[in-house]
């Protein structure tokens, strides 16, 4: 009994029992449920191979895809005050925080590198949605200050990509300061004549399309991207009225003037490229992302020249005939 309990039972449960898939194997599409292979997704950029839906990124993997090679070096953000007001709602904010840390593996919502795309140096800003929504706190405007003062050091143009929910509400007031803050960071760049430009992806939104997130100089956003101070929601709820098709997305926006481009993503890196070397009056990248090769001169071989056809002796010719016919 205890050899088939120990050791038949176990054996054939073993061969008809169902293997154990990982769940980040599959990702399903919010738009059109579709379960999409974690490879394939990520080659296509997080971009849905079925509707084209433009699935979140955090700045590291935008900044791998972005910058020559996938390097980039981060600039440094100076710690604001850990929990000034010593927040607590179902959890203290710390708390939180750390939560949200160990989830993300970054220190905040926010990430500041610069690398150069198309040969061309840049400074770059990307907001995390997945760290508490990507809400704005102190530590999100440092680091846009930090990044402007880098991008005035070096001359170098400025490119943020926005993904936030808004203010954090942990942090009050001090939250709301970070509008007015890092309106003098895109003021920095103005000052000193270097473009500052904004991609505003899914979604951006309450104080931060209130300050930074439309100051650009030149305003691209990502395929039916929301993007709003307030919700379609509490608008709806507000004035009691359904709402437009597509009300506040990337392309209504758009046709109402208030962006430059709605840009997919797979051509976004190019696009930045080309928009940047306008801007900073630079000759257009070569494609492939590889120097213009040296022309170099080939020596031609010059043709050998023929030799002369040789004429036979017209008097020893009439003297061989002569004897020829005697």
């Amino acid at each position: 009994m205890n050899w088939i309990n120990n050791y038949v039972r176990p054996t054939i449960n073993s061969l008809f029992s169902r293997r154990e898939v990982p769940e980040n194997l599959w990702t399903k599409c919010p738009e059109c449920g579709t379960m999409l292979f974690h490879r394939e997704l990520k080659d296509n950029l997080n971009v849905c191979t079925n509707c084209d839906h433009h699935m979140a990124m955090t700045p590291r993997e935008r900044f791998a895809a972005l910058f020559d090679g996938g390097l980039f070096a981060e600039v440094k953000v100076p710690e604001p005050v850990v929990d000034p007001l010593q927040f607590r709602d179902q959890k203290k904010y710390p708390e939180r925080m750390k939560a949200a840390q160990k989830a993300s593996g970054e220190k905040d919502a926010m990430l500041v590198a610069e690398g150069e795309i198309a040969r061309t140096p840049i400074v770059a800003v990307g907001q995390d949605f997945s760290f508490m929504g990507g809400s704005m706190g102190m530590y999100v405007g440092n680091a846009l200050l930090a990044a402007a003062e880098r991008a005035v050091k070096l001359k170098r143009p400025l490119v943020l990509f926005s993904a936030a929910g808004g203010a954090r509400m942990q942090e009050g007031i001090l939250s709301l300061m970070q509008m007015p803050r890092t309106t003098v960071a895109v003021q920095m760049l103005k000052e000193a004549n270097l473009p500052y430009i904004v991609v505003l992806t899914h979604p951006t939104t309450g104080g931060v399309t209130a300050s930074y997130a439309m100051l650009g100089d030149v305003q691209i956003a990502e395929p039916n991207a929301l993007i709003c101070f307030a919700g379609p929601r509490v608008i709806e709820q507000t004035i009691r009225e359904k709402l437009p098709e597509g009300f506040q997305r990337a392309e209504y926006l758009l046709d109402h003037g208030m962006l430059d481009r709605v840009t997919h993503r797979k051509n976004l890196r190019d696009e930045l490229a080309t928009v940047l070397r306008m801007l900073m009056k630079l000759p257009p990248a070569v494609r492939g992302d590889l120097p213009a090769p040296e022309s170099a001169t080939v020596p031609i071989a010059e043709p050998t020249p023929k030799a002369a056809p040789v004429r036979p002796d017209t008097k020893a010719a009439a003297a061989n005939t002569k004897a020829d016919k005697k």
